[in-house]
């Protein structure tokens, strides 16, 4: 019999107050590798984000610390990892597959496909948060108002009457789009989507072919990108309003060429994990109670 109920593993704040709300539910947690600082931006780290560590370290009260992804792996059958799961020096999505066994439960977010492919082969159960649609839309919402938080936070002008650009009309796209006309900015949707240009336009979003990114994007003061896909390239990037600043939320490497956008010194951050960063609370709530259903 295990040792502990829970393993929480790698990721960010979410993951660590996720710790005391499992406890508060009488489960027994081993934690190992949560980082507790923001690594998901480009650019020098504010007051803010140290406030917001300390807060984190503090909620994070665990029965136990595990000093190898093995130990941790070896004294819990309920693993719980960040989103992504799998994190740089912390979890080894290879080395967690020679580790796992058929009692485990595995829970994490953007799992890769194969690994999840493997654990059905093996009878593991694997729970991606991501494929989730009501944990994925909360995390689009989170995503969307952090997204709108940095804007604000590093240009000195309002969203207010905004000239502003969203790429890309998926789930963070529409509820970014949305949230921004809230705020009256002048939204226009960019896509190479027929159909998604024609939802945005159905619900008051100015719109714009994806092959005319290139010969009308130096009309916009604030660019979204949501895509993760290399659309924001040096052509682009030369056309780009000398003022502007773009904000991209595209997973993995993003959708800007970031050498070409320091070449040019145009304002560009790549602003991964809001969520964790401006709704950590919030959210490791929506997953605790997720896993706890599930368990």
């Amino acid at each position: 019999m295990a040792e502990y109920d829970i393993a929480v593993i790698g990721g960010d704040k979410r993951t660590a107050y996720m710790v005391p709300f499992f406890r508060e539910s009488g489960y027994k947690v081993i934690c190992f590798g949560i980082q507790e600082t923001e690594d998901g931006e480009r650019e020098t780290k504010h007051s803010m984000e140290a406030k917001h560590s300390i807060e984190a370290k503090r909620s994070m009260e665990a029965d136990g610390y595990a000093a190898s992804l093995r130990e941790a792996v070896d004294a819990a059958d309920v693993i719980v990892g960040g989103i992504p799961l799998e994190k740089k020096g912390v979890l080894d999505i290879r080395e967690l597959s020679r580790l796992i066994r058929k009692r485990h439960t595995i829970f994490g977010g953007v799992i890769p496909e194969t690994f999840r492919q493997e654990c059905g082969e093996r009878n593991i159960v694997c729970c991606d948060f991501m494929q989730v649609e009501s944990i994925a839309v909360f995390n689009a919402v989170a995503t969307a108002e952090g997204a709108i938080l940095e804007a604000l936070r590093h240009k000195d002008t309002n969203i207010h009457r905004s000239k502003s650009l969203v790429i890309g009309y998926g789930r963070c796209g529409k509820i970014l789009s949305d949230k921004l006309k809230g705020l009256s900015a002048l939204v226009t949707v960019c896509s190479g989507s027929q159909t998604e240009l024609a939802l945005a336009d159905a619900y008051g979003m100015q719109t714009l072919a994806l092959e005319q990114l290139g010969e009308k994007a130096g009309e916009y003061e604030y660019v979204y990108n949501t895509v993760p896909a290399p659309l924001i390239d040096k052509a682009v990037l030369q056309r780009l309003n000398r003022d502007v600043l773009v904000i991209d939320i595209a997973s993995g490497n993003g959708g800007v060429d970031y050498k070409a956008a320091e070449e040019l010194s145009v304002h560009a951050r790549h602003c991964l994990g809001l969520p964790g960063k401006y709704a950590c609370r919030i959210s490791a709530r929506c997953l605790t109670d997720y896993v706890l259903g599930h368990i």
